[in-house]
């Protein structure tokens, strides 16, 4: 009996503990309205400011007035002044936050106004875009972006209560002190809620939920401003063409969040703020503020920062190039490491896009092989961050691809350090190669010895002949580290060339001279022509990005 009865007293004794809580809340709020300033209260009414506005306004803690039934009708009937409010309380769009705090917006692109009832209404919308995208999270870090209308409508809103009231005791302990951003308010609404939706905590988390709001009315208003700035800045230096155009409606969330900006900062950073503002800045603003029609425009998008995955890649074909090439239209090579390596790796991680880098290149008849060349692919919004297990089946189906031209080692995800070790070791780094060369005269051992001895020798190269349309026509100055000549059997004049050198030496020139370029060369050390057949990297050292 006893055991039919106790999940009944478990669950009873939880409804009263939240009612308990709701009670308090209630309470709270209840005495926190109170204590306002009524005729102050019913005249931001009266001009169309919403409840939660007020109350933000006023520096009531946002835990006070964002529980889920607090609504405008509420506070006036807390006021005891409901019916005086009846005209009033009739639903409008605020005319400060313009509709953000009455969670009411516009979709992106239509004009349907959509309205929730609720903070949980709003963050069960935004739950439902994570679990459609199918993002796997351990958190979830919230962004929002507002226009700059809502700060300047607040600032006129509180420079006109300034000069009404600043002589009213309440004044300076009630606006000038905790007055909490339509940002903060929001944010403390919805994110409980999608903790509890979305199963996991807010944080500093690599997943971010980004809502960016829009007003078409912005646009005049901060284009006038940013025209008087620019106006001032051109008579001062005398500058033309100074005015980049700033369209609020054109500030929307992109998928890339690395890429991340808004006007908001940008355009009325010193022109208007969440305080009240002097005489000087408000003559620009009407006062008291106007009514709005329609809500702002939201777009929400929920997307993860870059992951990076990191490892060594080999290169067992003269006919691929390092990336993607193509010439008029028409590909040059077979394939392209970049592809094969993405293109197997993207998926599997559920991304929009990725992006492949490497520590140099070769050229694309020049194999990479030995411990292979450190690479970093950065996968754009991964929907699923692979475990070491997962990543560990990508090198086998890579390894493992019928045409066997590429094949990677040591690979691993990485964070954003990936990037700081790749630009640590690629000024450091040195290179092995194997060359095989054919000289116009029989090869000597008088040669041989000739060539091992030349230890850190530095040579100068001007930008060879065959990229002189690409780079900067420069004279670099590169160290032959150490080289030694490996004979083949039955050949005297054909010879495999072991070398080490500082990274960004250009091989094949230091073969051939390319026709004095480069001085010393092969060829000039011999006294003889050198051509340089066929080349391969044998090794990349950067301690950084391990061999094993």
């Amino acid at each position: 009996m006893s055991n039919d009865t106790e999940p009944a007293q478990v669950s009873s004794v939880a409804a009263e503990s939240h009612a308990g809580a709701c009670d308090a809340e209630m309470q709270l709020l209840e005495g926190a309205v109170r204590s306002l300033p009524y005729h102050v209260v019913k005249e931001l009414l009266s001009v169309g400011v919403c409840a939660r506005c007020v109350l933000r306004l006023f520096g009531i803690e946002e835990h006070i007035y964002c529980h889920s039934s607090f609504s405008q009708s509420m506070l006036g009937s807390i006021l005891e002044e409901e019916t005086s409010f009846k005209s009033e309380v009739e639903f409008q769009f605020c005319s400060v936050c313009l509709g953000v705090l009455q969670f009411s917006y516009c979709d992106d692109g239509e004009e349907t106004v959509v309205k929730k009832e609720s903070a949980k209404d709003m963050a069960l919308s935004i739950a439902e875009l994570v679990k459609q995208e199918g993002h796997q999270i351990d958190g979830f870090s919230l962004e929002v972006s507002v226009p700059p209308l809502i700060l300047e409508n607040e600032s006129s809103l509180l420079s006109h209560m300034k000069k009404k009231y600043e002589s009213e005791p309440w004044f300076q302990e009630r606006l000038l002190s905790k007055c909490h951003s339509v940002k903060d308010v929001l944010k403390f609404a919805i994110t409980k809620p999608l903790e509890t939706l979305l199963g996991v905590k807010a944080s500093a988390s690599s997943f971010r939920i980004r809502l960016t709001y829009t007003h078409k009315r912005a646009s005049k208003k901060v284009q006038n401003s940013v025209e008087r700035n620019q106006e001032c800045k051109r008579r001062k230096t005398g500058t033309e063409n100074a005015l980049h155009n700033v369209n609020d409606e054109s500030v929307i969330a992109d998928k890339d969040c690395s890429g991340y900006s808004t006007i908001e900062t940008n355009s009325v950073t010193g022109i208007f703020s969440n305080g009240v503002q002097d005489q000087e800045t408000s003559e620009h603003f009407e006062s008291p503020i106007e009514k709005v029609s329609e809500p702002c425009h939201l777009v929400y998008v929920c997307c993860r920062t870059h992951i990076y995955l990191c490892g060594r890649y080999l290169k067992y074909s003269r006919n691929v190039s390092q990336t993607r090439w193509i010439i008029d239209e028409e590909r040059m090579g077979e394939a392209s490491v970049e592809e094969i390596i993405g293109s197997n790796i993207l998926p599997i991680c559920q991304g929009d896009n990725y992006k492949f880098h490497a520590a140099g290149r070769e050229d694309i008849d020049v194999r990479m092989l030995g411990s292979g060349r450190p690479f970093l692919l950065e996968i754009q919004n991964a929907r699923q961050v692979p475990s070491e297990l997962i990543v560990k089946e990508m090198e086998s189906k890579i390894n493992g691809l019928e045409n066997k031209s590429v094949g990677v080692k040591n690979l691993k995800v990485v964070g954003s350090q990936g990037w700081a070790l790749m630009h640590e070791g690629e000024a450091e780094k040195q290179k092995q190669y194997c060359a095989l060369v054919w000289i116009s005269r029989p090869l000597e051992d008088e040669d041989m010895q000739t060539i091992s001895l030349l230890n850190d020798m530095k040579i100068l190269q001007r930008t060879p002949i065959r990229v002189l349309h690409r780079r900067s026509p420069l004279e670099r100055e590169k160290i032959i580290h150490w080289m030694k000549i490996e004979r083949i059997a039955g050949s005297s004049q054909y010879f495999l060339l072991h070398l080490c050198t500082q990274a960004g030496t250009y091989i094949k020139e230091f073969v051939h001279g390319d026709l004095g370029r480069t001085q010393p060369s092969v060829g000039s050390i011999l006294g003889c022509r050198a051509e340089i057949l066929q080349l391969d990297v044998t090794d990349v050292k950067m301690d950084c990005f391990v061999t094993e």
